[in-house]
């Protein structure tokens, strides 16, 4: 074959040698072929990847939206430019979270599309500038402008009440405080507060508002909740009570350290510049946590720093009143970090009031024990000099309302009930109008009186009715109990700084992260335990709804078991104060408990059958491992652990060699789902423990070097199982007290596999007698299956016989329904034949009568012409 190849490329190479030219037209003629080959093998290929759809709009033409969906990124900075206040929303067109955005956004836009502009732009679409311009790594994106100022970027929920809020707080970032009044319920909120003070005299604007603008929306960005509020003074009257004087001036208020004024000298007056300062000076007592609900380190970060309180609350981010609940948990936490600055917290306060009077609350019960409110005047408030310190209280006519209002606010605790009289006379003093701010003129703190003072006082308290503000005796020198229970260990003053285990509070938004409360230990079924059922009895001020505290250090963490007779401020109170003591009396929450109790029936049936292997629960975990009369082989796992399901085989054999005894007991627990007491953990899973009999505190763990089968399974049990050591105690008692060595542990063994072997006969004879009752019952079932398909081949012939009959009489209806339709088209045409005669008759009847008519005219014709 080879020698044929070779003799026909020599006679070809031969014949181009002697012909060039056949050569080079070979050549052209190959390579036309090859050229055409390519071109037509081109021409026939399909594109694999089909071209993009052309976008279409995203959003409804009925909504105030611009969409360009064209991704006109240009555009929409014209827009931007032009509007006081935009929101620009990026969306890809298959994004879900864009989706359900969507219509969040729709309804933003259809309450602010007066005050903002909103644009939608598609950054998905390939041919579009926003695609080739921004790198955006997540949609949706939201941008918010102010003006030149943006972007600002928007991180919290997507939901239109979050959005709206954010939206609000980037067209007002600054809150204009006229009055010192207004100045005074500024700084009074829990919240960071920041003051700046511009003169608008000689220019519409001063050089540095501009400035101090954009670091309010600067630090916008850094937090979305606007957590630190920005306010503006115009008046020097009204900067004199901050005492700050000079114009230009940007102040920091704070509770627990004395407050600052931005140094211009050491720092640039930039917007950057003062938000840096405001967030690194700034004291935070409530911090709001927004997990992101996707994987994220946000909670790890914040659980390492120490024990941290975390309360789930219901919040309204469009709330204009603050929110009761949280305004308590505020003053909680600002008298828990009050340390050596109690002079503004509630109680320390009172102690400078040298000018006091008792005021009785409306409505209190004189039998039980009238409540008293002592109202005290401050006498080392700003502003007072020495000629102006007089113990005066106004008269009903000049300033009786204004203390009605403050009765209002008088306690955050409610009255003692009854039975408690007795034995706490005095409830803690509370300084509600001047705890988070130097201006208070006044100050309040709450009491019990006696029945028997308040007979003695009868007249005075009817004198004060008369002048409309109820009065008791006047007492210019009354020193108030106001910091004793919080100095004797009764309150959390300053208990910050009396215990290592420092807290932390943050606050969640109880609708958004509800499944981490109920991974904490709030109920999972929030219809049957709803947070307005669980809230503290008394407690008006808002929905309660759970709270825990997390250490993450001791992987602990405990769960806030309100009292019904306690309000919401005495729960948390008693709850810091447990955690804070030396020996904590709080019990740790372990996760599973309270599933496990619910799912736990309140009826056992003595009759059930044992199960092959427990499942091991929290609460079912130490009565069931601690069991003296039973050795207890346990199989760690969790549902994640391919390791585990491979070994279920091996336990089920396991258990079932050792079905038939009952000292041993084969169980599993699953450690994803059940916390357990720190001496029963392991550091991985699968893992298998054994717990003697008798022998609880001797633990062994299955040794890791070993694989996990079912002989070396069976060995390791009896190995260190307490059965056999319970049997070699009784063989040494037999034999005197001789140690037999290891024959005793043989014959421990031995006795073991005998009882197992005879329990494996008697399951035998079990299974023998189950299988001849199962042939016994398969036998009578083929007798009544034969007897069946007799029945069913009788009822088949049955049936063909009535389908013949069937048929026949149909043929028999048929075919007297042919004739019928014969007799009927023959009765209509007889009708149109008796028809047709009677119109004849007619017509000869009448044709009759006028030849009749006819023939007497002329007879009587003719009788006339014969007669005339």
């Amino acid at each position: 074959m080879l020698r044929r190849v070779r003799q026909s490329l020599r006679q070809v190479l031969f014949l181009m040698a002697r012909r060039p030219g056949l050569v080079c037209g070979g050549a052209l003629v190959l390579g036309v072929l090859l050229v055409l080959a390519v071109t037509l093998t081109c021409s026939r290929a399909k594109d694999v990847v089909a071209a993009a759809r052309p976008p279409v709009r995203f959003f409804s033409t009925e909504a105030p939206v611009v969409d360009l969906y064209m991704g006109q990124v240009d555009q929409a900075e014209r827009i931007r430019g032009v509007a006081e206040v935009s929101l620009i929303f990026f969306y890809a067109p298959w994004c879900a979270h864009s989706m359900a955005a969507r219509q969040e956004v729709q309804q933003v836009a259809k309450k602010l599309a007066k005050q903002v502009q909103f644009v939608a732009v598609n950054c998905w679409w390939s041919q579009g500038k926003c695609r080739k311009q921004r790198r955006f790594y997540q949609y949706p994106v939201i941008h918010l402008f102010y003006r030149r100022f943006g972007p600002i970027e928007y991180t919290g929920p997507v939901m239109a009440p979050y959005v709206e809020s954010f939206v609000l707080r980037v067209i007002t970032p600054l809150t204009y405080l006229p009055s010192r009044a207004t100045l005074r319920d500024f700084l009074s909120n829990h919240d960071p507060g920041v003051v700046g003070f511009f003169q608008f005299n000689s220019s519409p604007q001063p050089p540095g508002y501009i400035t101090y603008l954009s670091s309010a929306l600067q630090a916008l960005k850094r937090d979305f909740r606007g957590m630190v509020r920005f306010g503006v003074v115009t008046s020097s009257q009204v900067a004199e009570a901050i005492a700050v004087k000079e114009d230009e001036t940007v102040y920091l208020h704070r509770r627990f350290n004395s407050s600052l004024i931005f140094p211009r000298r050491e720092r640039n007056f930039t917007s950057d510049a003062i938000c840096s300062w405001v967030f690194e000076h700034r004291e935070t007592v409530l911090q709001w946590l927004q997990p992101p609900g996707t994987k994220s380190r946000l909670l790890e970060q914040e659980l390492t720093k120490g024990p941290a309180l975390l309360l789930f609350l219901p919040h309204n981010p469009l709330g204009s009143k603050p929110n009761p609940t949280l305004q308590q948990i505020a003053d909680i936490a600002v008298r828990y970090h009050s340390c050596g600055n109690n002079n503004q917290s509630g109680g320390s306060s009172l102690s400078h009031a040298l000018c006091c009077q008792s005021m009785v609350l409306p409505g209190s019960a004189a039998a039980a024990g009238t409540s008293v409110c002592e109202l005290c005047l401050n006498l080392t408030r700003p502003g007072l000099s020495g000629a102006s310190r007089r113990c005066s209280f106004p008269s009903a006519a000049q300033g009786g309302a204004v203390l009605q209002s403050y009765l209002k606010h008088c306690c955050l605790h409610q009255p003692l009930a009854s039975g408690s009289i007795r034995t706490a006379t005095v409830v803690a003093c509370s300084n509600v109008l001047s705890n988070y701010s130097p201006f208070g003129q006044y100050s309040a703190c709450c009491r019990q009186k006696e029945p028997q003072l308040n007979e003695s006082s009868s007249q005075a308290d009817k004198a004060s009715d008369s002048q409309g503000i109820p009065l008791a005796t006047p007492s210019s020198s009354s020193i108030l109990p106001s910091s004793v229970p919080d100095q004797e260990g009764g309150g959390i003053t300053g208990l910050r700084c009396q215990t290592n285990k420092t807290l932390r509070f943050y606050v969640l938004d109880v609708a958004l992260n509800w499944p981490l409360a109920v991974r904490l230990g709030a109920p999972s079924n929030r219809s049957a335990s709803s947070p307005r059922e669980t809230r503290p009895q008394g407690d008006e001020s808002g929905d309660w709804s759970f709270a825990a505290i997390v250490n993450l250090k001791d992987e602990v963490h405990y769960v806030l078991q309100c009292s019904p007779t306690a309000t919401l401020t005495e729960s948390l109170e008693a709850f810091i104060r447990n955690f804070s003591a030396p020996y904590s009396p709080l019990q740790r929450h372990l996760v599973g408990e309270e599933e496990n109790r619910k799912e736990a029936s309140p009826k056992h049936d003595e009759a059930a059958p044992r199960p092959l292997i427990t499942e091991l629960t929290t609460s079912s975990f130490l009565p069931s491992v601690m069991d003296l009369q039973k050795d207890v082989l346990l199989f760690y796992y969790t549902p994640w652990c391919g390791f585990c399901s491979a070994l279920n085989h091996v336990i089920i054999q396991l258990a079932r060699l050792f079905q038939g005894n009952g000292t041993i007991t084969v169980a599993r627990v699953n450690v994803a789902r059940n916390d357990l007491p720190w001496e029963f953990m392991v550091d991985h899973v699968p893992s298998i423990l054994l717990f003697p009999r008798y022998r609880k505190h001797l633990s062994v763990k299955f040794p890791e070097d070993m694989r996990i089968t079912l002989p070396n399974l069976v060995h390791f049990l009896l190995q260190h199982s307490g059965s056999a050591q319970h049997a070699d105690t009784s063989v040494k008692a037999s034999s005197g007290g001789e140690a037999p060595g290891p024959s005793a542990l043989l014959r421990a063994e031995f006795l073991a596999l005998q009882s197992e072997v005879h329990a494996l006969h008697r399951a035998r004879e079990r299974l023998s007698q189950q299988l001849t009752q199962l042939w016994r019952d398969n036998r009578r079932l083929t007798f009544n299956t034969r007897a069946l398909e007799a029945q069913n081949a009788e009822l088949q012939l049955e049936k063909q016989s009535l389908e013949e009959q069937h048929r026949e009489k149909s043929r028999q209806l048929g075919e007297a329904v042919r004739r019928l339709q014969e007799l009927a088209d023959t009765s209509e045409s007889l009708l149109n034949e008796n028809t047709l005669l009677r119109v004849l008759l007619r017509a000869l009847k009448d044709r009759t009568e006028v030849t009749e008519e006819v023939d007497g005219k002329e007879g009587e014709q003719r009788r006339n012409r014969m007669a005339s």
